[in-house]
């Protein structure tokens, strides 16, 4: 695997190496030796998966204290606009973010460690989304931002018409109202 640490320090693509035959292909998609060899020491004790269509989008979401989350996420179906939006207060890249475009054809995988908000958009008609997380969901700690926060500048190049999102996604707080990491 090929590991690009991107614009903002600590989050990376991973490009794996494929082989590909008549039969079809075939890739090693987690190594944990190469992994922290490359990015460090991270316990992934949970995967998770989910399905969504075009026009979905999930997030900005991210866990606060002691439940924040590193993830390592991937795209088996589809296509998705996948970003990172960092929300370390003493950060250089404080509220800038990353955008990568996650697919079944390119199989690139994204690293992004605690102390970053997460979100994705479904570009294709399905996606199946999936992550390894390094720490457990807890609803008392969960957090989001705007999506459409002007601060954070996210292009997420769609009619907010076509849009699909639950409920608590259209409300979360801007930047500047979050609760954030220090």
């Amino acid at each position: 695997m090929e590991y690009r640490e991107t614009a903002i320090e600590g989050v990376y693509v991973i490009e794996p190496k494929v082989y590909e035959d008549a039969r079809g292909y075939f890739m090693e998609s987690w190594k944990k030796a190469e992994f922290e060899e490359h990015i460090g020491k991270v316990d992934f004790i949970q995967d998770n998966e989910s399905k969504s269509s075009y026009g979905v989008l999930r997030g900005l979401h991210y866990q606060k204290g002691a439940f924040s989350q590193a993830k390592l996420v991937r795209v088996i179906k589809g296509k998705v606009l996948d970003v990172a939006v960092d929300i370390r207060k003493s950060s250089p890249t404080f509220g800038k973010h990353v955008a990568v475009v996650l697919s079944e054809e390119n199989r690139r995988q994204f690293y992004i460690p605690r102390g970053f908000a997460h979100g994705f958009l479904v570009l294709s008609p399905e996606a199946i989304f999936t992550y390894k997380v390094d720490n457990v969901y807890a609803p008392q700690s969960e957090a989001g931002l705007r999506w459409n926060d002007p601060a954070l500048a996210i292009d997420w190049n769609i009619d907010p018409k076509v849009l699909i999102m639950s409920a608590k996604d259209l409300v979360q707080p801007l930047l500047k109202d979050a609760e954030l990491f220090e």
